[in-house]
C-alpha cells in the first residue's frame, strides 16, 4: 500500500463569484519532491494555503499521514507536521538567526531556556541537513540564499515532515539555487516530503519526482516527471501547444543608439544605488542586464526614463545628452516598460484606453487644442488591443478587471506602438502567463528586427540569455562588463551576478 503523506480530495474553494480551486484531488508520496505547476491565477496557491490554513475549503477533505484534519489556522497545520517557506520570507531582519527560529515558538516567558534549547537544537539540525547558519548572525546582514536557510529551519524546528516551497528560486542566483536543490535533496533522502510550486519547468525536470499541473482552477493532470517533457507540462497548463524557446534571427547592430559612461546614482536618503555603471546599447540589438532583485536594476531603468537624475556620468542617445524629465525623455524616441506595472506604467482606476495612452495623452495624436479625441482614442485602443492580444479586447473595462499578463500587454502595446528608437523594459514578463510569455518574446524581438536599441531588465535568467545578444549582470549598483550572450552560460553569468567581477567607482578606486 502507497504510502501518502498528503491526500487532498474533492477540494473546491471559492472567492465571491471566482472559484479557485474546483474539486482538486492530489495525493503527494511520502518522502518525495512533488513539483505543482500552472499559469498564475490558476489556483496553486490557493490550493497551498488551504493545505497550510490560511484558508477553510468550501467542499472536500484533507488527509496527513492517512489521519483526516480539519485545519482553520496555521498553527494546526504546523501541528500535523506540515511548514512552508513562502516566496516573499517571514523573517525579522532586526534579530538573529536563533530569535527568527523560536520566534512564536518560545514555549514561555522565561526565554533563557528555550534559547538554550534551540541553539541546542539548530546545531543538530544544520548538521544533519548540511543547512550551515550562524546561530547569531543578525538575519538583516545575511544573502537572500542564507536567509531561505533560515526560513527552512524555522520549519524545521517545530516539526516539519510535510515542507511547501513557493516559488522558492526567485530571489536567487544559479549557485544559491543549486545550493538550494541540494537541500531539497538531503531533505527528501532525510524522508522530509516536499511539495515545490514554481513556474521554471526545468526546475521541475531537475529536481522533483512527480509533478501535478493546475489549470483554471481544475486538476488537469499529474505525471512522473521521468515520464514527461517541459513541452508536455506546457501544453497542459496552456491548454494548447507552447513554443518554448525563443525563435530568432542573429541579431545586426548598428550604430550606438544609448551610451552610458561613468554613471553614479544617490537617492534623496543619500545611499548611493548605482556606481560607475558603463555600457552601450546599439540600434538592432538587446541587452539583457542580469542580476537579483534589487541591485541596483530598478534604480538604472528610473534614471534612464528621467524619473531620476544621475548623480555623475554621462547618458547620451543617438549622440546628444539625455533629457531630464520624463516627457522631454519620450521626446528623444525613448519608450519604457517599468517594472511595477501597477503602479509605474498603468492607473488600475483608469479605463483601458485612458491607461493605453498614458505619457502620450497630450500629444497632437491624441489631443486637438487642449481637448482629448476620445472617440478616436477608443477606437484606437480597440484596435491595439487586438493586435497585441489583449483579453478581453474592450478599451472601456477598468485596467483592474484585467488580468496581471493582459496589464502588461496594454503597457507594451502603448510603447511599442510608438516605435520608439530605444526601448527601455523592466521585468517584461514578471506575473504573465506561459502562453503571454510567448507572445511578448516575439514582440520584443520583432522591435530589434526593425531595428530598436533594447535594453532588457530582467531577474528570469533564462530570459535574459534567450533573448539578449550581449549581457551584463548588476551586483550592489555596479554592472560588470558585457559579454556575447551565445558565448556564455547560466554558470559563468551566476558568478557574475554574485559579484565575481572588478568593481571600481568613479574615482576608479576598488569597491
Amino acid at each position: 500500500m502507497t504510502n501518502f503523506a498528503i491526500e487532498l480530495n474533492g477540494i473546491s474553494k471559492s472567492f465571491g463569484p471566482v472559484q479557485a480551486n474546483k474539486d482538486i484531488d492530489l495525493a503527494v508520496e511520502a518522502g518525495t519532491i512533488h513539483g505543482i505547476v500552472g499559469e498564475n491565477g490558476a489556483g496553486k496557491s490557493t490550493l497551498m494555503s488551504i493545505l497550510y490554513g490560511f484558508y477553510v475549503p468550501d467542499e472536500g477533505s484533507i488527509n496527513v499521514f492517512g489521519e483526516p484534519l480539519e485545519f482553520n489556522s496555521s498553527q494546526k497545520a504546523i501541528e500535523a507536521g506540515i511548514g512552508m517557506v513562502h516566496q516573499h520570507f517571514m523573517l525579522g531582519e532586526p534579530f538573529s538567526v536563533l530569535e527568527n527560529i523560536i520566534l512564536g515558538a518560545e514555549g514561555n516567558f522565561l526565554l533563557g531556556g528555550a534559547m538554550s534549547k534551540a541553539r541546542e537544537a539548530l546545531l543538530q539540525l544544520s548538521e544533519r541537513y548540511g543547512l550551515s547558519v550562524d546561530p547569531d548572525a543578525i538575519v538583516g546582514t545575511l544573502p537572500v540564499g542564507v536567509q531561505q536557510r533560515v526560513e527552512i529551519l524555522k520549519a524545521l524546528y517545530r516539526g516539519a515532515k510535510v515542507l511547501i516551497l513557493d516559488e522558492p528560486t526567485g530571489v536567487l542566483t544559479p549557485q544559491e539555487a543549486d545550493a538550494l536543490f541540494d537541500i531539497l535533496r538531503a531533505l527528501k533522502e532525510q524522508g522530509t516530503t516536499i511539495l515545490l510550486i514554481t513556474h521554471k519547468l526545468q526546475e521541475i525536470m531537475n529536481v522533483t519526482d512527480s509533478v501535478s499541473v493546475i489549470r483554471r482552477g481544475e486538476m488537469v493532470g499529474h505525471r512522473e516527471t521521468a515520464q514527461t517533457s517541459p513541452e508536455e507540462l506546457a501544453e497542459l497548463m496552456v491548454g494548447r501547444k507552447v513554443l518554448l524557446e525563443v525563435d530568432k534571427a542573429p541579431a545586426q547592430p548598428k550604430e550606438v543608439a544609448l551610451s552610458v559612461k561613468g554613471l553614479d546614482y544617490t537617492d534623496e536618503r543619500g545611499i548611493q544605488r548605482l556606481s560607475n555603471v558603463s555600457f552601450d546599447v546599439r540600434a538592432g540589438e538587446i541587452l539583457g542586464v542580469a542580476g537579483v532583485s534589487g541591485n541596483g536594476q530598478a534604480y538604472l531603468l528610473e534614471v534612464l526614463s528621467g524619473m531620476h537624475a544621475a548623480s555623475g556620468g554621462s547618458i547620451t542617445v543617438n549622440g546628444s545628452a539625455l533629457a531630464t524629465t520624463p516627457d522631454l525623455v519620450r521626446s528623444q524616441s525613448i519608450g519604457h516598460v517599468p517594472e511595477d506595472r501597477q503602479h509605474m506604467g498603468l492607473v488600475t482606476a483608469f479605463p483601458a484606453w485612458e491607461s493605453g495612452i498614458l505619457g502620450f495623452q497630450a500629444s497632437a495624436l491624441y489631443c486637438n487644442r487642449g481637448a482629448m479625441k476620445t472617440g478616436f482614442i477608443k477606437e484606437t485602443m480597440g484596435t491595439l488591443m487586438e493586435k497585441f492580444d489583449v483579453r478581453p479586447p474592450n478599451p472601456l473595462l477598468a485596467t483592474a478587471k484585467f488580468s496581471g499578463g493582459n496589464q502588461q500587454k496594454i503597457v507594451l502595446a502603448r510603447e511599442i506602438d510608438k516605435a520608439p528608437d530605444i526601448l527601455l523594459v523592466g521585468q517584461p514578463t514578471r506575473g504573465v502567463d506561459i502562453g503571454a510569455i510567448e507572445f511578448i518574446h516575439r514582440q520584443i524581438i520583432a522591435m530589434r528586427d526593425a531595428g530598436a536599441a533594447i535594453l532588457l531588465v530582467s531577474v528570469e535568467l533564462e530570459e535574459v540569455l534567450s533573448l539578449s545578444d550581449r549581457v551584463v549582470a548588476m551586483f550592489d549598483g555596479f554592472c560588470s562588463p558585457d559579454r556575447i550572450t551565445a558565448e556564455t552560460d547560466e554558470r559563468s553569468l551566476g558568478l557574475l551576478m554574485a559579484g565575481e567581477f572588478e568593481r571600481t567607482t568613479s574615482t576608479g578606486m576598488a569597491a
